[in-house]
């Protein structure tokens, strides 16, 4: 039995026992100096789907929705257009960034918080010139093997300086499948047909490399229907009867209309949830 527990039990015995009772133990108090727990830190690197930017400037990405989901302070590190390599060799962008790269200043915010979340995305502006090259598949693998470097490099800092923290990757809608109804790619269709294999063959790779250091992976394509066969057809109200992947890839992005890689809000929250289920 406790001891003060005990303590109390026989001084009850000894008030039954004689007509005067001593006075009442005090009550135990909870000190008004106790700190509140210190806030988590969820630190954002990556590129513009990070930052939120879009046709009509920036607005709300789906990091500032994980942060209010999971009520994290979001310290946001991305740049809008960098690839994987700029990720290590260009100053990160940011209020807290100092001047340092998009790692190094990532890894002084997870040694100097109490850190919940990281999430990285990138790649997308290493894998949008081969859209529009002469072999889109041969460039795609090229440029693959170079992001899985660079994010092996990333992660490779990041668990060095908390071995513990929850990490995750992330990937994009199939923003390449827009190009069956954009009037800007007469082969728009065989553009959207390769894009399926190019960004299944994309995610595999870096789930892999994200896995071999703990880290969980959102497939953000697999989440917003782009693995989707283009033969599932839907009527869509502006382009008509249309593969379903596509029609969703419009909502999504603003590439059928506008040629613009971004997200929309829809795009962003469906990208935040995408982000939360992994974590759990």
């Amino acid at each position: 039995m406790p001891r003060f527990v005990l303590v109390v039990a026989l001084l009850a015995a000894l008030a039954a026992c004689t007509s005067t009772p001593p006075p009442a133990a005090p009550a135990p108090t909870t000190p008004s100096s106790t700190a509140p727990p210190a806030e988590q830190v969820y630190v954002s690197i990556g590129d513009s789907y990070a930052t939120g930017f879009g046709p009509n400037g920036t607005g709300e990405s789906f990091a500032h929705l994980v942060a209010k989901q999971e009520k994290l302070k979001l310290i946001n590190f991305a740049c809008n257009g960098a690839t994987s390599a700029d990720l290590a060799t260009k100053p990160a962008c940011g209020q807290d960034a100092g001047g340092k790269t998009q790692v190094d200043a990532a890894v002084e915010a997870l040694k100097g918080n109490k850190t919940g979340l990281v999430t990285l995305v990138i790649g997308g502006n290493d894998l949008a010139p081969c859209a529009l090259a002469q072999d889109p598949l041969q460039c795609a693998t090229r440029t693959v093997a170079d992001i899985r470097t660079n994010v092996a490099a990333t992660l490779t800092r990041l668990r060095e300086a908390a071995p513990d923290v929850q990490i995750i990757g992330l990937t994009y809608p199939d923003i390449f499948l827009g190009a069956w109804v954009n009037p800007s790619f007469p082969n728009g269709k065989n553009i959207a047909r390769l894009s399926v294999s190019m960004f299944q063959d994309f995610n595999a790779t870096i789930t892999a490399e994200y896995a071999k250091f703990g880290a969980k992976f959102a497939d953000v394509t697999q989440t917003t229907g782009g693995y989707a066969a283009l033969t599932d057809l839907t009527q869509d109200p502006k382009y008509g009867q249309i593969p379903a992947s596509v029609a969703k890839v419009c909502t999504l992005t603003y590439f059928c209309d506008r040629s613009d890689v971004h997200a929309t809000p829809a795009g962003h929250q469906a990208i935040a949830d995408a982000v939360t289920a992994a974590g759990r």
